[in-house]
């Protein structure tokens, strides 16, 4: 899974300048979201990885934090999009990656992660 992290975090850097300046309708709010928690979420997101990866203890922490930032902006997102621009399909991708950046949320905040042992 940390791998997928790591890849995943890399990949959403120039998927978030796309989606950013692609769209005119509402280019204040995605250059808004881009700039403000997207791409700093995923720069968190690939330090987080990268620690964990290397079995630190602190990586924990960082990757809760990482996707907390990153739930705490696809979820709005995804509302703001579908009521401003009705497009179903992104939405419906925002809110699948808010869904699934809540899953690794609660597995990142079990107990024995912060009990030391093994990552």
């Amino acid at each position: 899974m940390t791998w997928l992290g790591l890849v995943g975090n890399v990949i959403a850097l120039p998927i978030i300048g796309l989606v950013a300046f692609a769209n005119p309708e509402i280019r204040v709010v995605n250059i808004s979201m881009a700039f403000g928690i997207a791409w700093p979420a995923a720069v968190v997101g690939i330090v987080a990885a990268s620690g964990l990866l290397a079995q630190r203890q602190w990586a924990v922490i960082l990757a809760i934090v990482a996707l907390s930032m990153s739930l705490a902006s696809a979820f709005p997102y995804a509302i703001v999009r579908l009521l401003l621009v009705g497009d179903v399909g992104f939405s419906g991708l925002s809110m699948l990656l808010a869904v699934v950046n809540l899953l690794a949320l609660l597995y990142w905040c079990r107990p024995e992660h912060r009990w030391g042992g093994r990552l």
